[in-house]
């Protein structure tokens, strides 16, 4: 793989994912196996602006793969937005001597890499690191895998107390405009009902659903609720079910930020690691402006347009057969 890139520079931005690390590894190993060096930029586009440069070699990565968050940290940039701030994180990276640029993270990570490509050319190739799984142009996301196995076992435990005092849980998941994670942790855990913003969903779809439990003597019920759900949050769901009846007794838990926490599971930790390794050749066979993915086990390169024209999109089937399960 001749190439005339010798340095490549190395960021997380937006929010972090657990796997970040295993991805920074793999990039970093990659360069040193194609001797090339890597630079790590710390706190994404802030960080190239500011000119917060480390130099990373293979013992320098060692002993992250296992951690959650990013040790590179994240950060959002206004400044990183505008012309000028642009042109100060250009400056930085060419003083640092880097040819090519390799980011971690999500949509609006890759559009800023995007803008700097246009605007100076540099070689750059993003890594899809998000828990919402809500890219097109791969399988699967990194992160996505820990964060619905940590909704799963939050679900898990919740039923445990919802059986004891046959009450009504709705369960938030993270998922502002993809319902990947509730979907798949509702199916895993045994929901009654599953709200996501892909679904056009109404409260009274959700009532029938409801009482048909009722009827059927159900001891327990569980709602997992997408954060970006059309017909409300689970705080505001929870409210429209006790207006129409006493009869639940109702709680509500939000998982928030837990679910981007924790140790990557192994799925993760391997997604990463081809990615990582994928990105650095990637960068050596010439490509550019372009997101690297896994679609049927294989890597994958995906230009920058045909990733924001293209949704995610749930399966029907996984919709279908949460219906069926939910009774």
């Amino acid at each position: 793989m001749e190439n005339k890139i010798s340095k490549i520079g190395v960021f997380t931005s937006g929010g972090d994912a657990p796997g970040m690390n295993a991805a920074i590894r793999a990039v970093v190993r990659a360069c040193t196996y194609y001797d090339k060096t890597s630079l790590g930029i710390m706190r994404g586009y802030e960080g190239m602006i500011e000119g917060d440069v480390i130099k990373l070699d293979a013992r320098s990565v060692g002993n992250i793969l296992q951690r959650g968050g990013t040790v590179l940290k994240s950060a959002r940039s206004k400044e990183f937005r505008t012309p000028e701030g642009r042109k100060k994180a250009y400056d930085n990276i060419k003083k640092q001597g880097i040819d090519a640029l390799i980011a971690i993270g999500g949509d609006g990570t890759f559009t800023g890499l995007h803008k700097f490509y246009e605007e100076f050319g540099v070689p750059s190739i993003c890594i899809p690191g998000t828990i919402d799984n809500d890219l097109a142009g791969t399988d699967y996301t990194i992160g996505y895998d820990t964060a619905t196995n940590t909704a799963v076992e939050a679900i898990d435990r919740i039923r445990d107390t919802a059986l004891s005092h046959n009450r009504l849980f709705f369960i938030e998941v993270m998922g502002r405009h993809s319902g990947y994670i509730a979907i798949n942790s509702g199916i895993a855990g045994g929901a009654a009902a599953v709200i996501i913003p892909e679904e056009e969903t109404s409260f009274d779809d959700l009532w029938e659903l409801l009482e048909e439990g009722g009827k059927t003597n159900k001891k327990s019920n569980l709602v997992v609720v997408a954060e970006g759900s059309k017909i409300g949050d689970a705080h505001a769901l929870a409210k429209l079910v006790k207006e129409r009846s006493s009869y639940f007794d109702i709680k509500v838990t939000v998982l928030g930020h837990l679910q981007r926490g924790g140790a990557p599971t192994y799925f993760d930790r391997v997604l990463a690691s081809h990615m990582g390794v994928g990105a650095v050749e990637g960068l050596l066979q010439g490509k550019s402006d372009v997101m690297v993915g896994v679609r049927d086990r294989k890597i994958v390169y995906n230009k920058f347009d045909d990733i924001m024209s293209k949704i995610h999109e749930i399966d029907a089937e996984s919709l279908r057969i949460a219906k069926i399960l939910s009774i």
